[in-house]
């Protein structure tokens, strides 16, 4: 063990190890009961999906651990959940079995872009604003689904959307509201799984107060995965029509993925001449964690930057993450209290909420100051939350940087890729409609 996962020479041990391995568990576990909770939205089952899930993580997190050796996790990524759950299936009526097909198709380009190196081109031609805006714009619109789906938010005929007047006169609302102030103050205050355990906080506190149903046991055997199981319908997710969708997948796991491989590597040290080594290793692993995912039946898996918490606690080899993965594959005997508390908005929307926040953080990195470059990012983190799409605001980012680059006289500063990719945008919505 020591041998395999160079300890010694990344000056650490199986008890650091460990204890970050169970620490990135704790942190990301919220997935465990976000994911069910909106994939079950699309009419896949929550049972099937919750096995989906674990299975996804606890295998995507020990490949990466034993192939490329490090202390990060995988799990089906939040924002492409809310992606496939709201625009694909419930917003453009696309049956989830092709949305299955479409996060199958990804995975595949993104394999064949990892093996044959053109990931490298693809990251550094795309303009590092539209990388950041992608990022925040996901992390609201996943915020706004939360603030939605608790009904903190509601819809107004004069203003489209207003807050709830009726907010201290709904008991669920208040059990909401009371979980994402203690969520926030776990987080402010840096307590390890501040997310898991506001949760848990939450849920306890519904289950005294009589909001939430209590499980008569806490253990039991894997529901069936058969429902999702191979159900994926790739020849549908052929149709043109769908390509967008299936970019979309792609994009954001490519960045998503390359952002948080490269952030928590730093933080542990572990980049070499500002590179990363064994990246193809780690991106490797990523894409055949999604196409595993497709295959269990769940949306797109991708590295979590919650593994930052295992480093942060001493994790530095691939032993952290097989650690975290035999954490997932022992969660899979919990579903009865998953079950019990999916479908309770209160719990799962300070999570949305503080992820949100998290991934917001990216607007900071934008150049504001240029306007070339702060238009096509503003437009695009607008358009996911008002489109209620993440590709739309995709879309929208590709079809105008070119355009804002050549009114400011430095066309010649834009790559041709991404001038191909502003005209197909333009002919997806002049051709196919809006996305």
């Amino acid at each position: 063990m020591h041998r395999y996962f160079r300890l010694q020479e990344y000056q650490t041990n199986v008890k650091t190890e460990v204890l970050a391995g169970v620490t990135t568990f704790f942190t990301m576990a919220y997935i465990l009961l976000v994911s069910p909770s909106m994939l079950g939205k699309t009419g896949m089952d929550l049972g099937a999906v919750f096995v989906a899930t674990a299975l996804s993580a606890a295998i995507g997190t020990f490949l990466m651990g034993v192939i490329a050796n490090y202390p990060i996790a995988l799990a089906p990524g939040l924002g492409l959940i809310a992606y496939f759950t709201f625009t694909v299936v419930l917003g453009m009526k696309v049956p989830w079995q092709t949305a299955l097909g479409a996060v199958f198709i990804s995975g595949i380009i993104f394999f064949v872009l990892t093996v044959t190196k053109i990931r490298e081109l693809i990251i550094n031609v795309i303009p590092p604003g539209l990388k950041y805006a992608v990022s925040a714009g996901i992390g609201i619109f996943i915020a706004f689904i939360g603030l939605k789906n608790a009904n903190i938010i509601i819809a107004s005929e004069s203003t489209y959307v207003a807050f709830n007047p009726q907010l201290t006169e709904t008991p669920d609302i208040l059990l909401t509201i009371f979980g994402l102030f203690v969520t926030v103050v776990l987080m402010v205050r840096k307590i390890k799984g501040a997310i898991f355990l506001g949760m848990l906080i939450t849920a306890v506190t519904g289950m005294l107060t009589g909001q939430v149903h209590v499980p008569t046991h806490f253990f039991d055997f894997p529901p069936s995965i058969a429902p999702t199981f191979m159900k994926l319908d790739v020849t549908g997710a052929l149709e043109l029509g769908l390509f967008t969708i299936v970019f979309a997948f792609l994009f954001v796991d490519l960045f998503d993925n390359a952002g948080t491989l490269i952030g928590v590597a730093s933080q542990a040290g572990l980049l070499k001449n500002n590179k990363l080594p064994r990246a193809g290793r780690a991106l490797f692993t990523d894409s055949i964690a999604t196409m595993m995912g497709a295959v269990f039946g769940t949306s797109t898996v991708t590295s979590y930057i919650e593994s930052s918490a295992g480093v942060a606690t001493g994790g530095r080899t691939g032993l952290t993450s097989v650690v975290t993965a035999l954490c997932f594959a022992v969660a899979l005997f919990f579903f009865p209290l998953v079950e019990s508390l999916a479908s309770v908005s209160a719990i799962t929307t300070p999570a949305l909420v503080v992820v949100g926040v998290l991934m917001a953080g990216n607007l900071k990195k934008i150049e504001w100051e240029n306007l070339s470059e702060a238009i096509p990012a503003f437009m695009t983190v607008i358009f996911m939350p008002l489109s209620f799409s993440i590709a739309t605001g995709i879309a929208a980012g590709f079809v105008l940087y070119p355009v804002c680059k050549l009114a400011a006289g430095k066309g010649k500063e834009v790559h041709p890729v991404v001038y191909i990719l502003g005209v197909i945008f333009v002919l997806r919505f002049a051709f196919l409609g809006a996305i």
